[in-house]
């Protein structure tokens, strides 16, 4: 009679709770039980677990072999438990020394041959590991994912036999370094540059004042106005990640099974689902709950193009994470939250036919049916709303058109207006609240009067009451003033497009 415990960690979201593999090797008829709420993929481990054992070159023992997953009430899935199962026999078989897995943790996938495979999610657990100082086991080809974290504690085994002789102490496992040496790699340089864009000086000041304060900006105009290419230039004017944000992106990707590039690693995440996307896909669950596209542009962008196409339910769905930055999912057997500190870009046609004009076939009943596809309460959410038109005739020949600013030099006035946000409040525009507007807005008292008026004129709510002065903050902050005057409350007004097109159809 033999017992044994080895470590790991089980998968919950972007959290990784450690796990006891309990090894009970006991007399009886030869047998294999495996216990703890393990779901198939975890059943199916004990006969990954024999051919490994028995392919390496070890022996299986002919006993009854009771496995247990703690605690037991936590659901376990995936192959990751093979590797801890099979370390554990080996240990209550005394075919490696007992006292050697104590200060481990293990975690991978067998293969028949005795090979350790890679398993997804596993930058959690280094992260967990990391934190709690605890060395841990890993399949060699995680090795990408192990490097994003540096931590000297993380081991690499690529067989069954190579990681019993190092626990033998014959043979040592290659370690990552602590020396984030990767951190050097020079930026790719950009392919595309707001100057690429012809016109719209609007729209494009309205892009930098969004990327300066975090602003949600909808787009809209008929199709061929540059819509998309605007929103696709935002990331170049938004400052790159810290390395605890990049790390806390790439543990998302992770878990939803995709990578990080190593080149993209400081870059902010830009997403951009379909028009047919599912509120699960863009909000996330499942039957194992997985991050869905706005917890995958966390500290990024998600553009919604052709948001009137999508159906009214999801994009209602949106309206509580963008309010609280993170999404919570409830099931059955868990809840799990997965943050979601997204900035929303949008871009839509003002009309079904695509225009709005004189010439457009579309009545105003249809419009404002189309329009009405997005709710209010969802509308409020966006803190600028433009109108990209047409180009009028002769921009595209005329070769000597208006030189623009670079996304480079956008960039260097975001940064700065960043760093003033910052140094006065702590956060950006989009993040202050009622009462600290009023302590860092910078407002004259007649202003805020003027302001309240004109928000009465135009029938808006009063959380576009609060998000005007914020984009006025914003737009005070790119000039470098300490005082919001009333220029700059008049500015932001004007960011209201969707206002002025429903009260425009509202009257006929």
């Amino acid at each position: 009679m033999a017992i044994a415990a080895v470590t790991t960690r089980a998968c919950n979201g972007v959290d990784a709770p450690i796990v006891s593999v309990e090894v009970h090797l006991s007399k009886g008829l030869p047998s294999f039980n495996l216990v703890g709420l393990p779901e198939t993929s975890v059943k199916e481990a004990k006969e990954r677990v024999r051919s490994a054992l028995i392919n390496a070159g070890f022996e299986f023992p002919m006993c009854r072999i009771t496995v247990n997953l703690a605690p037991a009430d936590l659901p376990k899935q995936g192959g990751r438990y093979d590797l801890p199962i099979a370390v554990g026999i080996l240990a209550a078989s005394n075919q490696i020394p007992l006292a050697s897995i104590q200060q481990y943790e293990f975690t991978g996938e067998l293969a028949l041959s005795g090979h350790i495979r890679p398993c997804q999610a596993i930058l959690p657990a280094i992260i967990s590991a990391r934190q709690q100082n605890q060395a841990i086991v890993i399949p060699l080809d995680n090795r990408p994912q192990a490097e994003l974290v540096g931590f000297d504690k993380v081991f690499l085994a690529n067989h069954l036999q190579q990681l019993a002789a190092h626990l033998h102490g014959q043979q040592s496992l290659p370690e990552i370094s602590q020396g984030l040496t990767w951190v050097t790699v020079e930026d790719e340089p950009n392919t595309v540059c707001l100057s690429d864009i012809i016109g719209q000086y609007q729209a494009k000041q309205a892009l930098e004042i969004a990327a300066a304060g975090n602003h949600n900006l909808l787009l809209i105009g008929p199709p061929g106005t540059g819509k998309t290419m605007l929103a696709s230039r935002i990331i170049d004017l938004l400052p790159k990640m810290d390395y605890d944000e990049a790390l806390e992106v790439a543990a998302l990707y992770s878990v939803s099974g995709q990578e990080v590039p190593l080149k993209d690693f400081y870059r902010r995440p830009f997403r951009s689902p379909h028009h047919t996307s599912s509120a699960i896909s863009l909000v996330g669950g499942g039957s194992i709950p997985k991050p869905g596209e706005i917890s995958l542009a966390h500290k990024g962008v998600l553009f919604l193009d052709e948001i009137a196409e999508f159906p009214r339910k999801v994009l209602d769905c949106l309206r509580e994470p963008m309010e609280t930055g993170e999404v919570v999912i409830s099931r059955a057997a868990a809840k799990l939250t997965f943050a979601s500190n997204f900035q929303l870009i949008a871009a839509m046609n003002p009309s079904p036919c695509g225009s709005a004009d004189a010439n457009s076939r579309s009545s105003p009943d249809q419009i404002l049916r189309y329009l009405s596809k997005l709710s209010g309460p969802f509308l409020d959410r966006f803190d600028l709303t433009i109108d990209v038109p047409r180009l009028p005739s002769g921009s595209l020949s005329n070769t000597a058109h208006q030189a623009t600013e670079t996304s480079a030099q956008v960039a260097t006035r975001v940064q700065a207006a960043i760093d003033r946000q910052l140094s006065r409040q702590g956060h950006l525009n989009s993040q202050l609240s009622g009462k600290q507007l009023q302590q860092h807005s910078g407002f004259k008292q007649v202003d805020i009067q003027f302001l309240e008026n004109s928000v009465e004129k135009l029938g808006l709510s009063i959380r576009s009451f609060h998000r005007i002065q914020r984009v006025a903050r914003t737009i005070a902050d790119l000039q470098d003033s300490s005082q919001v005057t009333r220029p700059h409350i008049a500015q932001a007004l004007g960011y209201r497009a969707m206002d002025k097109l429903l009260k425009q159809l509202q009257q006929y």
